[in-house]
C-alpha cells in the first residue's frame, strides 16, 4: 500500500494573513489549560511528599507517609525500613519509589524479594501505587524494563547475575533484608556489586542474633557510616551481645534507620497476651532425654553432622523428629558399643506412648472453643506427627512448610481459612503470608533467634487484626529449653538497646522460672 504526500504552501496564506490582521494565533482557552497542567506538574520545593496526590485511591497512615518523608529528605533514599511486622513496610517503600519515578529521579529500579513474595509485591505495586513491574526472565532485555522485580535466590545465579550486574540502578529495594546480615554469603556480595544511586532494605528484625548482624547491613547501605569493623568493635567495645556507648550508636543507627512500633503510629492496636507455658517430661520421656544427653560419653559421631543440642531440642519437640537424627547417627557408628547404646536407646523412643508438648497443644486447642490456631514448629518430622496427633482428636490441620509450591502455599491459607482449625507451620510460615482472621498462636519449639519469634506472631498481629492475640511459648522444664529461654532474653536485652523497645514475645519469662 502506497501513501502520496503533496507538497502544501496553505499554512503560509493564514500565517500570512494572522500577521497581517493581527489575529489570534490559537486557541486561547486550549493553550490556558496547557499551561495549567504543566504548571501543576511542576515540583517547586522538594519539601513534602508528591505521591500522594497521584494515589486517590491509597490512604497510608500517618506513620507511613512520615517515614516516607523522612527517608527522602533526610536520609538521601538509602535507609533501613525496620518497623516492627505488619506496619506496612511495603507501603513506605511504594511511596519512596512513587515519589522518586514522579520527580524523575528514578527511571531504573530493581526489587529484591524471597520467591514467595515476587507475586504479593507485583500486586501491591500495581494496584496500590499503579506502578508497571514485570518479573524477570532471563528472555528479558533488561535495556528495556524500567521497574523489575526478581526473586534473590535466582537473580545471584548465573547467568543472571551477569546480565543484572550491566545495569545501572537509581533503586535498589531488597525486602527481608536481615537474610543479608552474614557478609561471607552469595547474597551479600551479590548486593554488594549491584550498580545503585538509592537502596532501601526492609527488614522487621535488623538484629537476629547479635550486634555485628546490624553492623553488617548499615555498611551494605552506606559502607563507612560506623568505620570498618576494628573500629566498630574499639569504639562501641562491641561482642555478639553487648556494647557500649550505646546512646551514641542509636544516634548513628538513626541516620540511616526509621523503625516505628505499634506504639508509635497513633493507631488502636489490641493487645498481645503472651505467657511462658512451662511443662516436665513424663518420667518415660525423660529417660531418653537423659540417654541423649549422654551420648556424648558413649559415641565418637558427635561431629559437625550431628550435635548434642540439636537432638536435645529435637526430642524436646516429638520422637519422631529425634529418630529421624539417631538413625542418621546409627549409620556412621562403627563400634559395637556405640550401635548397642544407640539401639537401646531407638528402642525407648519408639516405645513412648505419650508426647507432653502435643497433649498441650491439644489442651490449648479446645480451649480455643473452634477458633483458629497456628502451632509453630522448627521439624517436619514434627508437623507430621501433629497432624496425624490431631487428626486421630478430632481436629482438622493443615500443614505449611518450605517445600511447598506457590500455589500449594496458597491451597492450604485457604483451606486453613474455610475449613480447617489449625495450621501447623514450620519456620517458612512466619514470613509472607498475613492471617488476621486467627488470634492464637503456639511456638511448640523455641528458637535461638527471638526475631523468629516476633516474625510469628506478626502473622497474626498486624493491621486488620480485630482481636486480642493470644501466644503461647511452650518449654520443657530442665532440658536445653531453659537455655535456650535464657539466650532469648540476652538477646532481646541487646536488640531493645540498641534498636529500640520490641514488643512482648516472652513477656512472662521472669515470672516463669
Amino acid at each position: 500500500m502506497f501513501m502520496q504526500i503533496e507538497w502544501s504552501s496553505d499554512w503560509k496564506e493564514g500565517f500570512a494573513e494572522r500577521l497581517e490582521n493581527r489575529q489570534a494565533w490559537d486557541n486561547w482557552t486550549l493553550y490556558k489549560m496547557c499551561y495549567d497542567v504543566e504548571k501543576s506538574k511542576l515540583i517547586t520545593d522538594f519539601q513534602g511528599l508528591q505521591s500522594p496526590k497521584y494515589l486517590p485511591g491509597l490512604k497510608p497512615f500517618p506513620h507511613q507517609l512520615e517515614a516516607a518523608e523522612t527517608v527522602i529528605e533526610r536520609m538521601n533514599g538509602k535507609a533501613i525500613l525496620a518497623d516492627e511486622v505488619g506496619l506496612g513496610k511495603t507501603i513506605q517503600a511504594g511511596l519512596i519509589l512513587k515519589e522518586y519515578l514522579i520527580r524523575g529521579l528514578v527511571k531504573k529500579a530493581l526489587i529484591l524479594v524471597p520467591a514467595s513474595l515476587v507475586n504479593q509485591w507485583i500486586e501491591e505495586l500495581n494496584q496500590k501505587f499503579h506502578i508497571p513491574v514485570i518479573q524477570y526472565k532471563k528472555a528479558y532485555d533488561l535495556n528495556f524494563c524500567n521497574i523489575v522485580i526478581a526473586s534473590i535466590d535466582m537473580a545471584k545465579r548465573s547467568p543472571h547475575k551477569e546480565t543484572i550486574y550491566g545495569q545501572d540502578f537509581d533503586l535498589i529495594i531488597i525486602d527481608e533484608a536481615h537474610k543479608l546480615k552474614n557478609p561471607k554469603t552469595k547474597n551479600y556480595e551479590f548486593v554488594q556489586n549491584l550498580k545503585k544511586k538509592f537502596c532501601l532494605l526492609l527488614t522487621a528484625t535488623p538484629i537476629q542474633n547479635d550486634v555485628f548482624e546490624l553492623f553488617n547491613l548499615i555498611s551494605l547501605l552506606k559502607p563507612g557510616h560506623l568505620g570498618n569493623f576494628e573500629t566498630f568493635q574499639s569504639v562501641f567495645s562491641a561482642s555478639k551481645h553487648n556494647v557500649e556507648h550505646d546512646e551514641f550508636l542509636k544516634e548513628l543507627i538513626n541516620q540511616v534507620m526509621v523503625r516505628n512500633s505499634r506504639h508509635d503510629t497513633g493507631i488502636e492496636w489490641t493487645n498481645r497476651r503472651v505467657q511462658i507455658i512451662p511443662l516436665e517430661f513424663s518420667e518415660e520421656e525423660k529417660e531418653v532425654y537423659d540417654m541423649i544427653s549422654e551420648l556424648k560419653n558413649v559415641s565418637s559421631v558427635f561431629s559437625g553432622a550431628f550435635s548434642m543440642i540439636t537432638l536435645q531440642k529435637e526430642m524436646c519437640s516429638s520422637k519422631e523428629a529425634a529418630f529421624l537424627t539417631l538413625n542418621e547417627m546409627r549409620k556412621k557408628c562403627t563400634l559395637q558399643e556405640e550401635n548397642a547404646y544407640i539401639d537401646e536407646l531407638i528402642g525407648k523412643l519408639s516405645m513412648l506412648e505419650i508426647n507432653t508438648k502435643a497433649e498441650k497443644a491439644y489442651e490449648i486447642i479446645t480451649q480455643a472453643n473452634d477458633e483458629k490456631v497456628i502451632i509453630f514448629t522448627e521439624y517436619r518430622a514434627s508437623q507430621t506427627y501433629l497432624q496425624n496427633f490431631l487428626y486421630e482428636k478430632g481436629i482438622v490441620s493443615v500443614p505449611f512448610n518450605g517445600q511447598f509450591s506457590k500455589s500449594k502455599r496458597d491451597w492450604m491459607k485457604q483451606l486453613f481459612k474455610e475449613k480447617a482449625q489449625v495450621l501447623i507451620a514450620t519456620e517458612s510460615g512466619s514470613e509472607g503470608i498475613n492471617l488476621q482472621f486467627c488470634h492464637h498462636v503456639i511456638n511448640y519449639d523455641l528458637p535461638w533467634n527471638p526475631m523468629k519469634l516476633e516474625q510469628r506472631i506478626g502473622r497474626v498481629h498486624r493491621l486488620g487484626q480485630e482481636h486480642d492475640v493470644n501466644i503461647y511459648n511452650l518449654a520443657i522444664k530442665h532440658t536445653i529449653e531453659d537455655h535456650i529461654l535464657e539466650l532469648l532474653n540476652l538477646k532481646i536485652g541487646v536488640f531493645e538497646k540498641v534498636v529500640g523497645e520490641l514488643d512482648d514475645i516472652l513477656s512472662e519469662y521472669k515470672l516463669s522460672i
